[in-house]
C-alpha cells in the first residue's frame, strides 16, 4: 500500500526516520509529500497544532476529497483543536506513542480507507452512482463502509429522485454474507391497506376470499437476503407495529396460519420524509425508527451537487446510445443544464436528457435546438424583444430615405430621453437612473438640444 507523508512543526529527524521505517516494516510504502506526489492516502505528522496546520490539511485533502490522517508526535497534544483538524479535512486524528498497538491501529485505518476508496472508484459504483462532488463522495464512502463492515439496518433519506434505491442496491451488492440471497424491494406507497398483511407476512390458502393458494410475503422472500422498504414513512401506524415485532424477534406468522416462521434479513429502508419530525408528531413510531435507523445516510439533492450535473448528463447519454461514439454537449447546452432547476433531482435530469437525445439527429454535437421547446428557458421580453418589427420598420424607412447612421443614433437617443422623462413625470434624477446615465449627463444632453433649437 502506498501513502505519502509530511512532517509539520516537528524537526526530530531521527524519529522521522524511525516512523517511516516502522511503516515500511508493516507493509506501508511511504513517500514524502511533493508537488507531484501520487494520488493516494496521506499522513501528516505534526508536532504543534497551528493555523498553518489547518491550512495544510485543507490543501492536501482538497477540502476533504482525499484521505488524510493527522498524527500528533513529540509533545503535541492532538486533543487541542481536534475538531478544527477534522473540519479542515483530516479523516481522523491519532497520537503516535511508539506503541506497536498504536501502529497497528493506524495501519488498520489506512487499509480500511484504501479498501473503501478502491470500491468507490470501481465500475460497480462509477457505472451506477455517478458523481465526483465532495458531498456525493462522502455519502458513498459511508454507504460502502456500512455495507462492508457491518450488518446493521440502514435508513436512507433524501428527496425523491436522489438515488435511494440505487444506494440500497449498492449496500446489498457489497454485503459480505456467505450464500447471500436476493434483494427484495417493497414500495410502501403501493401497499393496499386491506392486503398489507399478505404483502409482508404472506398468507395460507383460504385465509381470505380469493386466497386460492398459499403465498410467501416479503419477510419470507427476503430470508437470507436484503429487504428494501422504499418510502417506509408511508406505512400506517398499525403496520409499523407489526413490522417492529418482526425486526425485533425475526419471526412472524402468515395470515391465516398458526405456526411461527423464522426469517433473517438485512433491513434497508428509504424515505423522503424527516422521520424524526414524524415521530414527534406521532405519525411514526419512535421505537421503530431506532430499529430501522441503525445507521442513517442522507443523500444530497442535485442542487447540492451541481458539479455532478454534466457528468450525469454524459452518463445518461452513453446509456441511451450504447453502441455509438459518445456525443458532445455544446457549451450553451452545458450552461443551460447547469442553470436549470431539477425538482425531481437525478431522475428529472435523466428524463430531460432522454428527451434531448430523442430529438437529436446525427453524430454531431448536441445543440440548443435539441432542447425541447417546452424545456427552453423563458426569455425576458424587455431585454430580448424590445427591438421588434415596428422598430425595424422605422430604421428601414430612415435608411431608405437616406438618413445617415449618426443621425439615426442621435434621434433614437433623443427619443429615449423624451420617453424616460415623460415616464418619470419630469423627474430628471429618476429618468437618468432608468436610462443608466448620470443626472449631469442627462442635463447636458437636454441643454444641447435647446441650444440647437430642438424641443426639450
Amino acid at each position: 500500500m502506498m501513502v505519502w507523508h509530511y512532517f509539520h512543526a516537528w524537526n526530530d529527524t531521527q524519529h522521522q526516520i524511525e516512523i517511516v521505517s516502522a511503516l515500511a516494516e508493516s507493509g506501508i510504502q511511504s513517500v514524502p509529500l511533493a508537488q507531484k506526489s501520487p494520488k493516494c492516502t496521506g499522513i501528516v505528522f505534526f508536532g504543534e497544532h497551528t493555523q498553518e496546520l489547518c491550512e495544510l490539511l485543507r490543501t492536501v485533502s482538497r477540502r476533504g476529497n482525499d484521505r488524510v490522517l493527522a498524527v500528533s508526535v513529540g509533545n503535541a497534544s492532538h486533543q487541542r483543536g481536534i475538531w478544527a483538524l477534522l473540519e479542515a479535512g483530516a479523516c481522523d486524528v491519532v497520537c503516535w506513542d511508539h506503541r506497536e498497538q498504536r501502529l497497528q491501529e493506524i495501519i488498520l485505518r489506512l487499509n480500511r480507507w484504501n479498501e473503501i476508496d478502491e470500491i468507490l472508484e470501481s465500475p460497480l459504483v462509477t457505472n451506477n452512482l455517478v458523481g465526483k462532488s465532495l458531498v456525493w463522495k462522502t455519502a458513498l464512502r459511508q454507504l460502502i463502509e456500512v455495507a462492508l463492515f457491518t450488518d446493521t439496518s440502514v435508513l436512507i433519506s433524501g428527496e425523491s429522485g436522489s438515488g435511494k434505491e440505487l444506494a440500497a442496491r449498492l449496500i446489498h451488492s457489497l454485503d459480505k454474507r456467505e450464500q447471500k440471497r436476493d434483494l427484495v424491494v417493497l414500495d410502501c406507497t403501493t401497499i393496499v391497506p386491506t392486503l398489507s398483511g399478505s404483502e409482508f407476512f404472506g398468507h395460507e390458502r383460504g385465509a381470505f376470499t380469493g386466497a386460492s393458494c398459499s403465498r410467501d410475503g416479503a419477510f419470507a422472500l427476503a430470508d437470507g437476503g436484503t429487504l428494501f422498504l422504499d418510502e417506509v414513512g408511508e406505512l400506517p401506524l398499525e403496520l409499523q407495529a407489526q413490522l417492529l415485532r418482526v425486526v425485533q424477534e425475526k419471526c412472524y406468522k402468515r395470515v391465516g396460519g398458526n405456526s411461527w416462521q423464522k426469517t433473517e434479513f438485512r433491513l434497508v429502508c428509504a424515505t423522503n420524509r424527516d422521520l424524526m419530525e414524524e415521530t414527534k408528531r406521532g405519525r411514526f413510531r419512535h421505537d421503530l425508527y431506532y430499529r430501522i435507523a441503525g445507521w442513517e445516510c442522507r443523500l444530497p439533492s442535485l442542487r447540492d451537487r451541481n458539479e455532478d450535473i454534466i457528468p450525469l448528463a454524459r452518463h445518461f447519454m452513453s446509456l441511451l446510445t450504447p453502441h455509438e461514439k459518445p456525443l458532445v454537449l455544446e457549451k450553451q447546452v452545458e450552461e443551460y443544464l447547469l442553470k436549470r432547476e431539477y425538482p425531481g433531482n437525478v431522475r428529472d435530469l435523466k428524463q430531460l436528457i432522454t428527451r434531448i437525445i430523442h430529438r437529436h439527429v446525427g453524430r454531431g454535437s448536441v445543440t440548443v435546438g435539441d432542447i425541447p421547446i417546452e424545456e427552453r428557458p423563458a426569455i425576458d421580453p424587455v431585454s430580448c424583444h424590445w427591438c421588434d418589427e415596428p422598430f425595424e420598420q422605422s430604421i428601414r424607412k430612415a435608411v431608405t430615405i437616406g438618413v445617415g447612421l449618426k443621425e439615426i443614433g442621435r434621434i433614437a437617443e433623443d427619443t429615449a430621453v423624451d420617453i424616460a422623462v415623460q415616464a418619470e413625470e419630469g423627474n430628471l434624477q429618476r429618468a437618468a437612473q432608468r436610462l443608466g446615465v448620470t443626472d449631469r449627463a442627462l442635463q447636458l444632453r437636454r441643454a444641447n438640444r435647446r441650444q440647437n433649437g430642438l424641443s426639450a
